[in-house]
């Protein structure tokens, strides 16, 4: 069948129904015995052939079942991919394997005038949908490439290639239509992709070709990792496979861009870590992680529903576009009042969006915030928001620090919806992504799409406990599970569920660490200058150089309740390794110390949670749940800090 220079092409392959159509139209125009069975059928006139269209293959149709999961699975190492003599349709020549290199790679063996509807056309229409579904994704155009290599190089020229490409319309997503010098140069690649083939010569020096239909799924490394054939090719399953093969190599990456160059923690995992200041040894790793960052597939990341999470709430309202409009609003400095700070200057990516090296937080101008910015990884699954709970949406969260004085500052709502409207390029990716002007819903909506974003499951211990690795954490850490489900009693409020855990009921108790924070008396006060340059500063002193540290009463200031004085939320247990400070106002720096403050059952008080009772812990067993609490980093971590250091800042003299 021919595909050449097709004005029509174009229009027919916006729709599946269309294509299929067109498919069985051209051959049935230009090859008639393609459908004729040489048999009478009944009712047929006598001595004419009936025409009965063949059966379309599954890739014409609607998938019949689920397309498996993003990142859910794996797909095997078949062998390696071979290269050999091309011709591109500019003319130019080159090896095979420069087109593979690099770059996720879906391979075909074609020719233009095939008439099996269910042979080459099918691999170039199911190609054609899932190139359309990648445009849609995110940043993948410079990391997939598409390869149509004709089996006929006599009729199939590079001007030949060049026509049938010009068929198609423009994208960014590259398709190279590509042949072989001469059949001495083919016969070598179809060998070692056993594509074997027989040739029979047609009128007008056409041929026809015999061949099993088969499509190559090639990695960035060049290897082989599926390969489809008329009955398994379909553009829903070819695009999940491109995905996962993408969202496989940028976990690869960014694991081996932190065991090289990032700091390490005791846990064997790698961020900018603020440990090593007391002692002088502390050296940052923010410029290499800088040097390195490289954007991720967010949306793959969120769908992928990582092993030991529960399906993400809110999922399907998540698109490529609303992310990447959350993402860019997210470190956009110009949302605060003076153009000076943005969201990600207390959820720092490098930092596993905390703020590992300050207590509490610091607002614009430096003006003091009372509580500790809590990480926004799985932030999504939080049924409760704030350290006092008084949020459950987070597009509602959002517009608290944009407009608390002591944080981004903004004097209202319409000044912040007025000034993003007049920065450039914001008041037409809104329009784009929702169909209006930048509101009040649609500004929360987005930023809570980046938030949403970021998941990060498949830790060690979900690896042990939910897909029964035995060998994914040490002895140590499985004697601490059993502390921590047993003895210990810490599952009381850091819950798990049969088939996932987010290790928080989300409910608020007093653990008596707000009242003696409350209650207490000025002291001393222990403040790090430099790496190894600690001072102690009196009270007296102290209160004279800084704001007098504001009360905090938790649930309280929401209710007005006085049962609900101290109540905090229970924060989950999902990568806490990374997420120091701990409390609700950071005045835990430690792992040890956590434990070492539930052993002796926190604070007396008169609203003291029934549920903290002193504990009989020796220090095998505190540090047996130190171990167990550092298997609960999610292994896709480095990609979202690396996605975050790559991120645009927004660039204050736009302004002006």
């Amino acid at each position: 069948m021919r595909f050449i220079s097709n004005p029509y092409m174009t229009m027919f392959m916006h729709t599946k129904a269309a294509v299929a159509a067109f498919v069985l139209l051209s051959v049935f125009l230009q090859c008639p015995h393609a459908f004729a069975h040489g048999t009478e059928q009944h009712g047929a006139e006598p001595g004419v052939e009936a025409v009965e269209p063949p059966v379309l293959a599954p890739g014409y149709e609607t998938l019949a079942f689920p397309a498996p999961v993003v990142g859910t699975y794996t797909l095997a190492e078949i062998g390696q991919a071979a290269s050999g003599e091309i011709i591109d349709s500019s003319g130019k020549q080159m090896q095979l394997g420069d087109l593979l290199a690099g770059r996720i790679t879906v391979l075909s063996f074609i020719y233009r005038s095939c008439d099996d509807v269910n042979g080459c056309p099918l691999a170039t229409y199911v190609m054609h949908q899932a190139r359309s579904q990648m445009e849609e994704h995110g940043d993948l155009a410079d990391r997939v490439r598409l390869v149509s290599m004709s089996f006929d190089p006599v009729n199939d020229t590079a001007d030949a290639m060049e026509a049938y490409k010009k068929s198609f319309p423009d994208s960014e997503i590259d398709w190279r239509f590509v042949t072989a010098p001469s059949f001495n140069a083919l016969e070598p690649v179809l060998e070692a992709y056993d594509q074997p083939i027989s040739r029979t010569a047609l009128e007008n020096e056409a041929v026809s070709i015999n061949h099993i239909l088969r499509v190559f799924l090639i990695d960035a490394n060049g290897t082989i990792r599926n390969v489809y054939s008329a009955s398994l090719l379909h553009a829903e399953t070819l695009f999940h496979d491109v995905l996962t093969l993408d969202l496989e190599r940028n976990n690869t990456n960014n694991n081996q861009l932190a065991s090289a160059s990032l700091n390490d923690i005791s846990d064997g995992f790698s961020i900018d870590a603020r440990t090593g200041y007391s002692d002088g040894s502390y050296a940052s790793a923010s410029i290499s992680i800088t040097q390195q960052a490289r954007s991720a597939d967010l949306l793959a990341l969120a769908k992928a529903n990582s092993l030991g999470l529960p399906e993400l709430p809110e999922l399907s309202r998540l698109t490529s576009k609303k992310i990447a409009l959350g993402r860019q609003l997210f470190y956009e400095r110009r949302l605060s009042i003076n153009d000076t700070f943005s969201c990600a200057m207390c959820h720092i990516p490098q930092q596993a969006f905390t703020s590992n090296e300050l207590t509490t937080s610091v607002g614009v101008e430096g003006r003091t915030v009372k509580r500790n910015a809590p990480t926004i990884l799985n932030v999504g699954y939080a049924k409760r928001l704030f350290h006092d709970g008084r949020e459950n949406r987070l597009d509602h969260q959002v517009w608290a620090p944009l407009l608390a004085h002591n944080e981004m500052a903004n004097p209202s709502i319409g000044y912040v919806l007025d000034k993003i409207s007049m920065l450039p390029g914001y008041a037409e990716q809104f329009e784009d992504i929702y169909g209006s002007s930048v509101d009040m819903q649609n500004l929360g909506d987005a930023l809570a799409a980046y938030q949403l974003s970021l998941v990060t499951g498949n830790s060690p211990f979900d690896r042990w406990y939910f897909d029964q690795q035995s060998d994914a954490i040490s002895e140590e850490a499985k004697f601490g599970f059993e502390l921590f489900t047993g003895k210990a009693g810490c599952v009381a409020c850091h819950t798990i569920d049969e088939r996932s855990a987010l290790f928080s009921d989300f409910g608020m108790h007093n653990t008596g660490l707000g009242y003696a924070h409350s209650m207490s008396k000025p002291v001393a006060h222990e403040v790090t200058l430099a790496p190894g340059v600690v001072v102690t500063i009196d009270p007296e002193s102290y209160a004279a150089a800084s704001e007098k540290p504001p009360n905090d009463l938790g649930l309280y200031e929401v209710t007005l309740k006085p049962a609900d004085r101290w109540k905090f939320k229970t924060p989950s247990l999902r990568n806490v390794a990374i997420t120091a400070p701990y409390m609700h106002n950071g005045s835990i720096a430690t792992l040890e110390a956590i434990v070492d403050f539930y052993v002796e059952g926190g604070v007396e008080n008169p609203e003291l949670s029934a549920l903290m009772q002193p504990l009989s812990l020796n220090d095998n067993e505190k540090s047996a749940l130190v171990a167990f609490m550092r298997t609960l980093t999610g292994d896709s971590v480095t990609a979202l800090i690396s996605d975050g250091m790559a991120a645009p800042i927004g660039d204050a003299q736009s302004l002006q």
